[in-house]
């Protein structure tokens, strides 16, 4: 199944300007470049002479290259590459099977949303998956909006009334981690906060501080650090929690990338995990089983999450060519909890 990473317009000009130039929404162009009956001949006539007067370079070949197929846009920015490689697999599997060619197009930041958005819509994108922690993001969901463009958001914790959504209860996951724990034995428990713009991260956070008043325990600001989901971001809190004279005996970081980290500072300082400390995190991506004692964590399917959003897109999509009414629909997919070495020594090898 092949994918597509998308290029800019050679003349600069975006499929909005064109959209702006002709008096007409972007999803009136897009309707126009893929050939849909369902335009006067007015509008059509208006959106040409705009692409034209604008010299609006349209990537024909990728046009011409899926033509009975549907356009899976995929708009990411997320900095886990184990995470994206994980939903990367079921997304394409999934369009393979549903007649689907997935367009990517990344974007860094506000400024390069808007554009990438275009990009998409330019190469041939009938509808748009939005992945962490762009499924956050109001600006982004907005202007999809807008443009009245099908849209599936993953792993939001707070998903939209208006915005089909696929999701695990990202709540109860971080309580089943805080209360296995708990009930191990520990009472002086650490953790490292996501992006705190992430409703996922924010909701990790709310049950470890749930957990911890359940079981009648304080929590010390000491133990706390935040985190942006990196790696690196894991090093500078594992460094910040573990500099104490009175370490915790548990750290619980809020993704798999941050607890490698801190099994990778607790060696640096010579502590034995899990005999010195308990490390456990969150998601389950293939850096947990790659590290050294490999990761308790709660499994967030990651794949069967992309794959899902695929279903539930294309769905979107072939309800519109129908002249169909939009269905918005949420799906919440279980969680497991894993328990491996680097919280139970006698998991080794097992």
């Amino acid at each position: 199944m092949p994918v597509k990473q998308t290029d800019r317009s050679q003349s600069g000009a975006t499929i909005y300007d064109v959209a702006r130039v002709a008096g007409v929404s972007a999803m009136t162009v897009s309707r126009v470049m893929n050939g849909n009956a369902h335009v006067s001949d007015a509008t059509r006539d208006k959106v040409t002479a705009a692409i034209e007067s604008l010299n609006y370079q349209v990537n024909f070949a990728a046009r011409a290259a899926r033509v009975g197929t549907l356009g899976v846009g995929l708009l990411y920015s997320n900095p886990s590459s184990a995470y994206m490689s994980a939903f990367l697999v079921g997304a394409m599997d999934q369009c393979s099977q549903s007649g689907g060619q997935l367009i990517l197009e990344r974007c860094d930041d506000l400024r390069s949303q808007r554009s990438a958005i275009a990009r998409l819509i330019a190469n041939g994108a009938d509808g748009i998956l939005v992945p962490p922690p762009l499924c956050d993001s109001k600006s982004a969901l907005k202007q999809l909006d807008q443009i009245g463009m099908p849209t599936v958001a993953i792993a939001t914790g707070r998903p939209l009334a208006g915005v089909s959504a696929v999701r695990i209860d990202d709540y109860e996951g971080a309580m089943a981690m805080m209360r296995y724990l708990l009930g191990r034995g520990h009472k002086d428990i650490a953790f490292i906060q996501g992006d705190p713009l992430h409703t996922p991260a924010q909701l990790r956070y709310k049950a470890y501080r749930d957990a911890m008043a359940e079981a009648g325990l304080e929590v010390s600001p000491e133990r706390v650090a935040p985190g942006l989901f990196t790696y690196r971001s894991g090093l500078t809190a594992a460094r910040q929690l573990l500099a104490h004279k009175s370490r915790p005996t548990a750290i619980f970081a809020a993704n798999d990338d941050m607890a490698a980290a801190v099994v990778a500072v607790a060696h640096g300082l010579h502590l034995q995990v899990p005999e010195d400390l308990v490390v456990c995190g969150f998601d389950d991506t293939p850096v947990a089983t790659t590290v050294w004692p490999e990761l308790t964590t709660i499994h967030q399917p990651i794949s069967d999450m992309a794959r899902a959003a695929v279903d539930l897109l294309v769905d979107q999509i072939r309800r519109r060519r129908a002249g169909e009414p939009a269905s918005v629909q949420h799906k919440l997919l279980p969680f497991t909890l894993i328990t491996r070495e680097s919280s139970d020594a006698s998991l080794a090898g097992v």
